[in-house]
């Protein structure tokens, strides 16, 4: 290299290269991430949808845990305690979600009835007067334990359940048997036969009080008895025992535990808390199973539609219009009514989401299939001998696989919504021994929307934070595995 061919560098500015100074590709330090861990990056990055993944984790471990260490069963039914509300025996302590209601506007009558049963009336909260008709009356607002307002019941026992209960009387003090009503003594039709009307009234129901302003009890008298009252009346030939019980310490006995229900009891004596967790596993059971079917129908499907094409494509698009243009509320409804019997409501419901549920995913991987099969790569395989089989599954599935799992997991919560839906309307009955669904319960609570807000608040506030909580987490997905679509609708 001669000096005068560069006239702009001066000469003492060249120098020779050392071998040390010549530049190399630096090596890399870290490891090469692959697509799921690039994807897997993308999506821890969303905290909406990692939040929404926590809250569907514990959704799904509540419906899993809750029906097996929960001392109450989806067969539960206890028909004096229907319509309770809810309880926690923890917080109940503090005076909140303790189970009691406030009723406006009692009559005298019904002041006396309700402070006539133990614990029943928990505190009157106003006391004040009414004019009616040019009459006077005192009237109350009252705070009611909706446990205990159940009061006293009768009850039917062999000799050796009496015997039973004489013991368990001896043994732990607590009275369960209390003296039986004459009920000649009921001057009140309406209490004619509440075995809560143990008082003497007058014929409006109205307490009348002896001299110490204390009630008058009408009990039946026995002789025998260290009290002179009669605890147990013989029916059915001596074979069974009638007796009056205060429900509240009787269901104590029977079950082990004082009355509590979290999420309250429904119009069938059933608790919520447990028949959620029974709806809910079989919503995700339907949701997910739906989901995974789908998925393997519509990806082979879609598949073949797409790497063939040509006149095999025609005809298998022709077969899924058909099949989609079915009604999915009338294929529900036929398979609930001819193969309900066979094998089962939930069974039969599966096999209506399958027969078009499938197709929306067929035709999202016959799109993907047009897409990628005239890549260089697939070109590439193909002259290496690669066989159809091999790059459709290998080479084209994998690129389009991301779209087709956000898919799959959007199908979830549209499944769970459809038999819920399907169930509030009626249409489908997956009201069966053992068995329930969030739609069941949301349509039992319907009727006692005004009244008992709590049977149907639960299951709709639960069915909600599935449904946001899917989508999030579907939107999530498909952010993570198609930075494309980041923040597109769908």
């Amino acid at each position: 290299m001669k000096a005068n061919e560069y006239p702009n560098i001066p000469v003492e500015k060249l120098q020779f290269a050392k071998d040390r100074d010549y530049t190399h590709d630096k090596k890399l330090d870290t490891k090469p991430v692959g697509y799921f861990r690039d994807a897997w990056n993308r999506f821890s990055r969303n905290k909406g949808s990692v939040v929404a993944a926590i809250i569907l984790l514990l959704l799904m471990l509540y419906a899993i845990i809750v029906p097996i260490v929960s001392h109450y069963s989806i067969n539960f039914i206890d028909s004096y305690y229907t319509y309770a509300l809810p309880k926690s025996t923890f917080f109940s302590k503090f005076g909140i979600w303790d189970g009691t209601k406030t009723i406006r506007g009692v009559n005298q009558a019904s002041y006396d009835y309700y402070n006539a049963i133990p614990g029943a009336l928990v505190e009157v909260e106003r006391e004040y007067e009414v004019v009616k008709a040019g009459k006077t009356s005192k009237v109350y607002d009252l705070k009611i334990d909706t446990y205990r307002k159940v009061g006293f019941a009768d009850i039917l026992l062999t000799h050796q359940e009496l015997e039973d209960v004489y013991r368990y009387q001896e043994e732990t003090g607590i009275q369960l048997l209390y003296p039986l009503i004459d009920t000649s003594k009921v001057a009140c039709q309406t209490y004619r036969s509440d075995p809560n009307a143990w008082f003497l009234t007058s014929n409006k129901g109205n307490a009348k009080y002896d001299a110490a302003g204390e009630y008058q009890n009408i009990y039946l008298h026995d002789d025998t008895t260290e009290d002179g009252y009669k605890y147990v009346n013989s029916k059915m030939n001596g074979q069974q025992n009638q007796v009056r019980v205060l429900y509240y310490d009787w269901f104590t006995y029977k079950n082990g535990e004082e009355p509590a229900f979290l999420f309250g009891v429904d119009g069938y004596g059933k608790d919520i808390f447990v028949c959620l967790g029974v709806g809910a596993r079989v919503s995700f059971l339907i949701g997910i199973s739906v989901s995974i079917i789908n998925f393997i129908l519509g990806t082979i499907w879609g598949a073949i539609e797409g790497y063939y094409g040509g006149r095999l494509d025609l005809i298998m698009e022709r077969i899924a219009e058909i099949l989609y243009d079915m009604p999915f509320i009338v294929v529900a409804v036929l398979f609930q009514m001819y193969f309900a019997r066979k094998v089962g409501p939930i069974g039969a419901l599966l096999f209506a989401y399958v027969t078009t549920g499938w197709i929306g995913t067929a035709s999202t991987v016959r799109m993907q299939f047009y897409r990628f099969k005239g890549q260089e790569y697939v070109l590439a395989a193909r002259t290496l001998g690669a066989n159809d089989k091999r790059l459709m599954f290998k080479h084209i599935f994998p690129n389009a696989l991301g779209t087709i799992v956000t898919r799959a997991v959007l199908m979830i919560p549209s499944a769970i919504f459809t038999e819920s839906f399907l169930s509030y309307l009626g249409l489908i009955n997956l009201s069966t021994s053992g068995v329930t669904s969030i739609g069941t319960l949301l349509s039992n609570g319907q009727s006692s929307l005004s009244t008992y807000p709590h049977c149907i608040a639960f299951p709709a506030i639960f069915i909600s934070l599935m449904m946001i909580c899917f989508n999030m987490f579907g939107n999530g997905l498909r952010d993570a595995f198609n930075p494309s679509l980041r923040g597109s609708e769908g």
